[in-house]
């Protein structure tokens, strides 16, 4: 195996190392194809999947990527979009897992993707529901977590420390905050996720500028001694990748292509609710589910006008699928639970949007509320092939490592050291100068320039934060092959609305590219060129 020991060059903002286009994935698929061997198969295209292509890419070894549909089309685009310190597990005694989360915490906030998180305040109001006992076992536990931030090295400019707060200065962060026996609450701080997937599409970037080859619509049917077998969707046709070392991070789906793999899926759900229905908080309100320790039900402000209302975390016993339902009966106890600290009545019709999440959740005895967010690394005994499994979205980067780094002590391996603590992301440059529309430097970062010159910077539609600029980018540099590709990389699956308004864009866009594409193959012309070679920036946009 290959051995890189040089230093990257950082990416910079006009770097297409890292662009994922239709010609490049069809040009990886026939390498792959071809019968050339890489170090490292990934299966599985969400934040662990793609985390393990950028530490195996970084690291000198040759990396493909495959993924049976589109990157986050799971787990890893229904989270809660949070980058916590785990207060949760140390409620449970789970400190290891409280400390892996500060530190994963810490080294997003501060290195790697500094520019798709921000500092979010919590508010616990008080109030009737919580007795005084309560009230010092939740500071304790909020005191124990600001210990552990500063330990993980997060300064008190990211994250500020925990406090006790009055009354009226809860109702200022949270203004619908019932004030009838509100004896105050504690206000302290956590991180906050732009957008999950686009953390994804983010690794999955990175690790492509990093050689990876990273390919999408190509599901796995079997892993073998020797490396896969796949089909790439878009055209029906099957072939094999020869890897020395396979890596299966399919999440849920892991028991599907590796024997002995256990897992206890765990659903989370969410709701959306306009902002503007609770006085437009501007902090998160968490509130103890009554009768469960530990648990909490919390409102997070958006930056969309909207507010995301989880989380439910009960046993899914079905086929794992990509977006599971919401059922009525999750509905009703989330909307139960947030109205007891309320002043103003919330119902299913105030709800706009819902969604929910699978988690791979090792299997245990207990409640899946209960069981530990530890993540394993599991051997075939067959294949040789590593699962890795359990954990969550905020520390992923210390589950890849984990996989490579058995990887790394295998006979023959020559892969240097783990580079993920500080490798910046696709975006993590210096924030961008001038004027340009904030939802783009929260999405895109340092690349936000580039993203405005793709297109118009207007809205699809009235009422939808979605701009035509994305849309051309999705297609130019994300890998969006698809509408549905499209419509995720912008979140317009988040609100029915949203999708309707962006879907006859999304279907218009990718198909002028595929006439673009089926006219170069036959014509070649230098206009499709950059596509294939990378020579340069495309000349179309979101009209094409």
């Amino acid at each position: 195996m290959r051995r890189s020991t040089a230093p990257f060059p950082a990416l910079s903002g006009q770097d297409d190392r890292s662009r994922l286009t239709a010609a490049r994935r069809a040009a990886d698929i026939e390498h792959l194809a071809s019968g050339a061997v890489v170090d490292v198969l990934v299966v599985g295209g969400g934040v662990t999947g793609a985390g393990v292509a950028l530490d195996a890419a970084s690291r000198g070894l040759t990396v493909a990527l495959l993924e049976r549909a589109d990157l986050a089309t799971g787990t890893s685009r229904w989270s809660s979009k949070l980058v916590h310190g785990g207060l949760r597990y140390l409620a449970h005694g789970q400190l290891d897992v409280a400390w892996e989360s500060a530190r994963e915490r810490a080294i997003l906030l501060e290195r790697t993707a500094p520019h798709l998180i921000r500092p979010l305040p919590w508010v616990i109001p008080f109030g009737p529901n919580v007795s005084a006992l309560g009230d010092r076992a939740i500071a304790a536990g909020i005191r124990a977590g600001d210990l552990l931030r500063a330990a993980a090295g997060t300064s008190r400019r990211r994250l500020p420390a925990a406090r006790r707060i009055s009354a009226e200065e809860a109702r200022r962060w949270a203004p619908r905050l019932d004030p009838r026996d509100l004896r105050g609450g504690l206000l302290h701080w956590d991180g906050q996720l732009e957008d999950d997937a686009r953390l994804v599409v983010a690794l999955a970037r990175t690790a492509a500028a990093h050689g990876a080859r990273i390919v999408t619509h190509a599901p796995v049917t079997e892993i073998t001694a020797g490396g896969a077998r796949a089909t790439d969707a878009l055209t029906g046709e099957a072939f094999e990748v020869r890897a020395r070392h396979v890596v299966n991070a399919t999440g849920v789906w892991a028991d599907r292509l590796v024997k002995g793999v256990r897992l206890r899926p765990s659903k989370g759900a969410h709701l959306i609710l306009p902002a503007g229905l609770l006085g437009d908080p501007r902090a998160a309100i968490s509130v103890p589910v009554p009768g469960a320790f530990g648990r909490f039900v919390f409102a997070l402000p958006r930056n969309d006008g909207h507010v995301l209302l989880g989380l439910t975390d009960e046993p899914y016993d079905g086929d794992p699928v990509d977006a599971p339902p919401v059922s009525d009966a999750e509905e009703r106890e989330l909307l139960d639970v947030f109205g007891t600290v309320l002043d103003v009545e919330i119902g299913p019709d105030d709800v706009v949007g819902r969604f929910a999440g699978l988690r791979p959740l090792l299997d245990a005895e207990g409640r899946t509320a209960d069981l530990s967010r530890r993540h394993a690394v599991i051997e075939d005994e067959d294949t040789g092939a590593l699962s890795i499994v359990g954990g969550k979205l905020t520390t992923y980067r210390r589950m890849a490592q984990d996989v490579v780094d058995r990887i790394a002590a295998r006979p023959g391996v020559a892969a240097g050291p783990c580079r993920t603590r500080d490798l910046p992301l696709v975006g993590a440059g210096p924030r961008p100068d001038g004027e340009l529309p904030p939802r783009l430097v929260r999405r895109y970062g340092a690349e936000a320039p580039l993203v405005a010159e793709a297109g118009p910077l207007t809205p699809v539609a009235p009422g939808v934060p979605v701009l035509e600029a994305e849309l051309a980018w999705a297609a130019r540099a994300e890998l969006a092959l698809t509408p549905g590709d499209v419509c995720r990389r912008v979140r317009a699956d988040l609100l029915d609305e949203w999708a309707a308004a962006v879907r006859p864009r999304a279907e218009a866009l990718t198909a002028a590219r595929a006439e673009r594409r089926r006219r170069a193959r036959d014509e070649p012309g230098p206009s499709d060129m950059w596509e294939g070679r990378r020579t340069g920036p495309p000349r179309d946009d979101v009209s094409a």
